[in-house]
């Protein structure tokens, strides 16, 4: 584990002017004038957890991508595409797309017409209490996780840019995310990621414009990193035929199964924090067309988040390690790539910008996991555990102090991230441990009558403890790797998308194996939670190319495209 004493050693890259002061500051207090604004709009449970689902399909759909799009986003795959090149995109891509359109055109209408506030209310809805109970607790627990990075994140890029200290760029940021959270809610969390997606795109597109033109165009940018590492930085597709082929060291059965059809499909239907902007939708068209807008700036996502990692790979003088080892010879690790590209080409002004670019990040991630965290908190587990009579308005204020235990719970495990090389390893790792087996236990609810209360609750417990157990296993026992990911040449990543996909499969046969096995509930019981007993609500009297279908198959053909060019 990194020692603490390391967190706090000063480097300062830059300085930043009077201006780059203001500009920083004059986005503190927007985003708290906002909040302060909206406190009027969030009085009652309805509108404090589910912004009074009165969203348009561009706000929700912004918002859902800008819940996602935070300083873990930024800082996190900019590091891992230093690390494994071009590869990184795969998140991106077939790690989101095809999952993001399945939520918009297959899931939505049942999330949307059983009008519940969370994914944990849809499993107690199709399985029961005990499953509600176990989802909501193991979401509770990854998103006070999950704020952690976003904490980590945004006071690494503090301390490595700035100078400032580890503690004073945690606690700033942190406290202003939970005023604003707890003052206006989910309403004030989605305008506020509105908001961040410009000015996230404001601020970091100026890396790769100017890294671009510094390495003279993406063709000469893929000769430079073939020439310094190896031509399979560049390449999506060739170099998985084996894991020794690519420096990632995972396969294509990894990237398409492990990721694509199970991590990437359940964190985009069933993670509650990116599936609450969508549920704030006013009516079923913008709910199903907001996944597909997000999907569209999806695929863009890249140029702001992976180029500025390749980049690195090719005008930055040093090499880049792991955080342990970066700690132990005083270098930088994979995480400083985008602040260190930063500071390369930011001036005065522009610097400012860019600075609040990342802090907008940091505070769009760690709002939507608060806002997500403190709704499951209080509507599937407080309400239903400890107070089950309270009034409407005493539910909103436990939300509004949950949501500052939230933030302080997640100071706290803002350390926990050291002791993986990179961010995106130790997200990877929550996300098979919790996310997978519950997308697992969600399809089989919706698509298969005969799953019963028990087999539900049975499948997810076992999914979990599945993955934990073999992330255990190989933590304890580095060889065990080869099992887990059928090679002895699989590396890190290729760990949690395997472990990611036998835990969706423990699940899956579990869940079946118990169904089978116990009475199932009646089909009258059933209507509007699982498909074939439901009759689902299609977008009527709009003209073909306002339908979400059409749109869905544009984004589909842009995504086949982008997967060919850059095979």
């Amino acid at each position: 584990m990194m020692p603490l004493a390391a967190m706090f050693v000063e480097t300062r890259l830059v300085h930043m002017s009077a201006i780059d002061i203001a500009i920083v500051a004059f986005y503190f207090i927007l985003v708290l004038a906002i909040g302060f604004y909206l406190k009027g709009q969030a009085n009652t449970g309805e509108d404090f957890f589910m912004a009074g689902r009165e969203m348009t399909s561009w706000v929700a759909g912004l918002s859902f991508l800008s819940a996602n799009l935070g300083a873990l986003e930024l800082m996190g795959w900019a590091g891992s595409a230093y690390q494994y090149g071009i590869l990184a995109t795969h998140w991106y891509w077939i790690g989101a797309i095809p999952a993001m359109l399945f939520l918009a055109l297959v899931m939505m209408p049942f999330y949307y017409i059983s009008k519940t506030h969370s994914v944990p209310g849809y499993l107690n809805l199709r399985f029961g209490e005990p499953s509600r109970i176990l989802s909501a607790v193991c979401f509770a627990f990854m998103t006070v996780l999950m704020s952690g990075v976003n904490m980590f994140a945004m006071a690494k890029v503090m301390q490595i840019v700035l100078g400032w200290d580890l503690n004073f760029s945690i606690w700033i940021s942190s406290l202003t995310v939970a005023i604003y959270v707890a003052l206006g809610g989910l309403r004030s969390a989605i305008f506020n990621e509105v908001l961040q997606f410009f000015l996230i795109w404001a601020g970091a597109l100026m890396i790769p414009v100017l890294g671009l033109y510094e390495a003279g165009g993406w063709t000469n940018l893929k000769a430079e990193i073939a020439h310094r590492f190896s031509t399979q930085y560049v390449h999506l597709w060739s170099g998985l035929g084996h894991f020794s082929s690519n420096p990632m060291g995972i396969n294509w059965v990894g990237i398409v199964f492990g990721l694509g059809a199970v991590i990437s499909m359940g964190y985009w239907t069933t993670d509650f924090l990116v599936v609450q902007r969508i549920l704030a939708a006013k009516d079923l068209r913008s709910a199903e067309m907001a996944p597909i807008i997000g999907a569209g700036f999806k695929m863009l996502v890249p140029l702001i988040v992976i180029l500025p990692g390749l980049l690195g790979l090719a005008v930055l003088p040093m090499h880049l390690t792991g955080e342990a080892q970066a700690a132990v010879t005083g270098g930088h690790s994979y995480n400083d790539v985008l602040p260190l590209m930063l500071a390369r080409y930011c001036g005065p002004g522009l610097l400012g910008l860019g600075i609040t670019a990342l802090i907008a990040g940091f505070m769009s991630g760690m709002a939507g996991n608060v806002s997500a965290f403190t709704t499951v908190w209080t509507y599937d587990i407080y309400r239903p555990l400890i107070n089950k009579r309270a009034t409407d308005a005493h539910y909103v204020s436990m939300g509004r102090w949950t949501t500052v235990i939230g933030v302080l719970i997640s100071v706290g495990t803002a350390y926990l991230v050291m002791q993986f090389a990179s961010i995106m390893d130790y997200v990877q790792a929550l996300f098979s441990f919790f996310i997978a087996p519950l997308f697992g236990t969600v399809i089989l609810g919706m698509l298969w009558r005969r799953a019963s209360n028990w087999g539900g609750f049975w499948g997810l417990l076992c999914g979990t403890i599945s993955s934990v157990g073999m992330w255990t296993w190989v933590k304890l026992d580095p060889t065990a790797l080869r099992y887990v990911a059928l090679s002895p040449d699989a590396k890190g990543l290729a760990q949690d998308m395997y472990q990611a996909l036998w835990s969706f499969l423990v699940c899956v046969i579990v869940t079946v194996v118990v169904s089978l096995m116990t009475k199932p509930k009646p089909a009258a019981e059933l209507n509007g939670l699982v498909m074939g007993l439901t009759e689902v609500p299609h977008v009527e009297n709009v003209a073909f190319y306002q339908k979400p279908i059409f749109w869905a198959g544009i984004v589909t053909a842009v995504f086949i495209a982008l997967n060919i060019i850059f095979w």
